[in-house]
């Protein structure tokens, strides 16, 4: 039976392109992109069987037909698979992978390249600068190693299913004007129970433009996480929201190096960090009192994504509403401080991404929540760890830092 991959809405494309030595996209050539040559899989083109349908077989295996769905992996198994949301660096994708199943890590021609011990799965991602989407999507669909059973064609992705060689693939390809981003997933036959809803997870996951404003899916944390830390003792001590460094197998500071989390509040809401040995330390006034105003200033630092890589102290106005702070800023800006029109300490913000509708095959609608933590319970919060408020009164941007968190 052809293996049946979770269609994707239109707004969320995905991609992908052959992993192991796949065949080089002539469809790139012809939109003037810079191809890479095709080279031969190991495996030569499966004989037919039950297992490995006919391309022409039937009409649900028609490589014309309408993708078809399969049930996602229970979060318990997906935990057990190491799953993780990644952010890919050498295509600026965003991907979930099972990272107990694919631990090795290596660059591919035109992405990176996840596989396992001994090469039953194998993921990778690519990108190509100036091609031709329908032409990609016609190209490889007539690969002359592939036997396609499913594909699926939008304005702004396609996704491809079926045999490679001796190994069973999907392949989903976003576009974003003339650059295409992709991921190809492949894996043995005598893995297809574990591996096809795997690869449905992952191809429904993957996100080749990911928007930098929006968090990562519900319930799945990304491997690196970016927030905002402020400096509030000039004896190292930090303070950022608690979902930030939740999890972290190592926290660090830009600029300064490892730090340790030393506590977090009863509510799970703030986390205090520390850096020691740090020095020119610039901690923020919290001590005194904010004016009583719903217009304030945040100051924080996006996630590289949402500032080209950068790592600058941005300000984002907002009101305090019932609902919290509006508009929400941009990823990154959890444990953000929070000041008033005169530049007095209000708090800190923190940020969540929580889970509001999901339908069928619709994708689930993410929509980012940031509440204000006050400067009282902050205050409360540092006494009862016997950390003295800073009053001095340096600019808000010297006492605010990146914090990064690294995951398992």
């Amino acid at each position: 039976m052809g293996l049946l991959v979770a269609a994707m809405p239109a707004v969320m494309p995905a991609a992908a392109k052959d992993p192991s030595p796949n065949p080089a996209p002539n469809a790139a050539a012809k939109a003037g992109a810079a191809t890479p040559q095709a080279s031969t899989p190991k495996s030569v083109t499966p004989k037919a069987s039950a297992n490995t349908p006919k391309a022409s077989a039937k009409a649900k295996d028609d490589p014309d037909s309408a993708v078809e769905q399969i049930a996602r992996p229970s979060a318990t198994q997906l935990a057990a698979m190491g799953w993780r949301i990644i952010d890919d660096p050498a295509t600026g994708s965003r991907l979930g992978l099972p990272s107990v199943l694919v631990p090795k890590i290596a660059q591919a021609r035109m992405g990176s390249r996840w596989t396992s011990a001994h090469g039953q799965i194998d993921v990778e991602t690519f990108r190509l600068h100036e091609a031709a989407l329908a032409a990609l999507f016609d190209d490889e669909k007539k690969n002359r190693h592939r036997a396609v059973e499913h594909s699926a064609l939008k304005l702004d992705s396609f996704v491809i299913s079926g045999m490679q060689g001796l190994k069973r693939f999907v392949e989903r390809v976003q576009a974003s004007g003339s650059e295409l981003r992709g991921i190809t997933i492949m894996f043995d036959q005598a893995t297809e129970n574990m591996m096809a809803p795997v690869a449905a997870a992952m191809a429904d996951t993957f996100q080749g433009f990911p928007d930098p404003n929006a968090g990562p899916p519900p319930g799945l944390r990304r491997s690196v996480d970016y927030g905002t830390g402020v400096v509030v003792s000039d004896r190292g001590y930090l303070l950022t929201a608690a979902p930030v460094v939740d999890q972290c197998q190592s926290i660090t500071v830009s600029g300064f190096g490892h730090a340790e989390r030393i506590a977090v509040d009863d509510n799970g809401d703030l986390a205090l960090l520390r850096l020691y040995g740090a020095q020119n330390l610039s901690p923020a006034a919290i001590a005194g009192n904010a004016a009583s105003t719903d217009n304030l200033t945040l100051a924080g630092i996006a996630d590289p994504l949402a500032q080209a890589g950068d790592a600058a102290v941005t300000h984002a106005q907002a009101r305090l509403t019932p609902q919290g702070l509006d508009p929400v800023p941009k990823l990154g800006f959890s444990g953000a401080a929070v000041v008033d029109p005169q530049g007095h300490f209000a708090g800190i913000v923190s940020l969540k991404w929580p889970l509001v509708a999901s339908s069928g095959t619709t994708a689930p609608t993410i929509t980012g929540q940031a509440a204000l933590i006050p400067a009282d319970t902050i205050r409360s919060f540092l006494a009862a760890q016997g950390v003295t408020p800073s009053t001095s009164r340096a600019p808000i941007d010297q006492s605010v830092l990146r914090v990064i968190c690294v995951r398992k």
